[in-house]
């Protein structure tokens, strides 16, 4: 009975014993938090925002319904009788910042800040001050502004290169407006890329981030600055452990260049570029996916005499693209009229090809693509699962009847311009490549969907071809 006792009492001092030390390995973030805090501000907007504005969708007429919009104009307005103005209704929003330099010069999001009528900065000391917009980027969702002050605290500026996966982060902001929280978790994953969000390799993690936190800091151990927080992933609006922020080697360029001009300016080479999954690396002969894989080259863009539709993007500049999401940063921070070398894998062999970056158009969408032309159709034909028909723009598919164009994702419109790095122009061209092919053999489709180029990978089946 006494040995059981002792046995017991032994586990126990164990357990205990290993909790201390599992306690002594957690990080303790007070001191970052006294050290960073009074250089994390609350930022807070507000916007004019018309009557017409604040009907939803359901309530604002159509064009042709002057009745009902004569009906809500005079109610809208002062003196109810036509002649006056309509009322401006404030929208006010809330995010966070930080001071950059001790001059003045504060972070945050685009996102807080965008077509604010006013703006102040709420400081750690109590100060509220008003404060000037200095510059905004919406690609990366950064802004810079200036507040009157001298003598302010500011935050060190770390790097986000050497982050890794599971790494403790920190954020400090103002979550639905409490000043000054601190949330902290891990590094979830690193290089995310975002829907319309090209230029910024995201860094995700699993610190609580909620509206009002957009544009604080997120500090590495060391308080160095490596990260801004950005966005969240949530079906219900708050934090579902999925949090994004802008990598802090990506934001500082962009700082920069709003501080000194209030714009920025980035790299551009004119190609639209695609992930290469572990059929279209098989297709192009690769021995695994990796790169980014030229879909489309703009006839007015610097590649368009240096890269083809079907080359794959290994290095840029000296740097190694490892997917398709890690190009755009790249060239992005490329310097304008700089000529740089580019590694590619064409037809199976590595080359190196050279051209000269050049700067983004505000819309790039402007240009033109290489394959845009306009259809126009002839007879139906047969062939790997699909009825097709020639077209100006290539291979017209009418109909998917089948394999392997089922699984490899053809769908009815697309434009077939390339088969296994062949042209293809008509069906005559199509019928001719495909009775070349191996039975399991998988080989790249260039497909026009839409405007857009894009490869599918299909394997070649028994009794396909025709």
């Amino acid at each position: 009975m006494l040995m059981q006792w002792l046995r017991g009492v032994v586990l126990v001092c164990i357990a205990l014993s290993a909790g201390a030390a599992f306690a002594r390995d957690l990080p303790q973030f007070t001191e970052l938090v006294k050290q960073n805090g009074p250089a994390v501000v609350n930022i807070s907007t507000k916007q004019s925002i018309s009557p017409r504005e604040m009907l939803p969708d359901s309530l604002q007429s159509p064009e042709t319904d002057e009745l009902f919009d004569q009906l809500m104009k005079r109610f809208f307005e002062r003196d109810g009788g036509g002649g006056g103005k309509p009322f401006d209704f404030d929208s006010s929003s809330r995010g966070s910042g930080f001071i950059y330099s001790q001059d003045g010069y504060i972070v945050t999001n685009h996102h807080v800040v965008y077509g604010a009528d006013e703006i102040r900065v709420k400081l750690n000391d109590g100060r509220e001050l008003p404060a000037t917009l200095i510059g905004s980027d919406k690609r990366t969702d950064v802004a810079v502004l200036k507040v009157d002050a001298t003598d302010l605290p500011v935050l060190k500026m770390g790097t986000s290169a050497p982050l890794e996966v599971g790494e403790w982060v920190l954020a400090i902001g103002s979550p639905f407006g409490f000043d000054h929280s601190a949330t902290a978790g891990i590094v979830s994953a690193k290089g995310r890329s975002l829907p319309d969000e090209n230029y910024v390799p995201f860094i995700q993690t699993d610190v609580a981030i909620n509206p009002g936190n957009s544009g604080g800091p997120l500090f590495n151990l060391a308080g160095e600055v490596v990260g801004i927080n950005s966005q969240i992933y949530s079906r219900s609006g708050g934090f579902m452990g999925v949090s994004f922020a802008i990598p802090i080697d990506v934001a500082q360029g962009v700082i920069e260049q709003l501080k000194s001009k209030g714009a920025v300016s980035r790299g551009w080479i004119g190609v639209y570029v695609q992930e290469i999954d572990a059929n279209l690396a098989q297709s192009f002969k690769m021995s695994k996916p990796e790169g980014a894989l030229v879909a489309q080259v703009m006839m007015d863009g610097p590649a368009a005499r240096a890269l083809n539709q079907g080359d794959v993007i290994l290095r840029f500049d000296g740097n190694p693209v490892a997917n398709a999401a890690a190009l755009p940063p790249i060239v992005g921070n490329t310097p304008i009229g700089k000529k740089v070398a580019i590694e590619v894998l064409r037809e199976g062999k590595r080359e190196t090809v050279t051209m000269t970056v050049t700067e983004l158009p505000k819309d790039p969408k402007d240009a033109k693509a290489s394959d845009a032309k306009p259809f126009l159709t002839t007879p139906v034909v047969g062939t790997l699962g699909m009825k097709l028909s020639d077209t100006e723009a290539g291979v017209l598919v009418d109909e998917v009847i089948g394999e392997p164009a089922r699984s490899a994702g053809i769908a009815i419109g697309d434009a077939i311009t390339q088969l296994d790095g062949q042209a293809v122009t008509a069906v005559a061209e199509l019928q001719s490549i495909a009775a070349e092919l191996s039975v399991g053999k998988t080989v790249a489709v260039l497909v026009n969907r839409g405007g857009s180029a894009r490869f599918l990978a299909m394997k070649i089946e028994a009794n396909a071809r025709e």
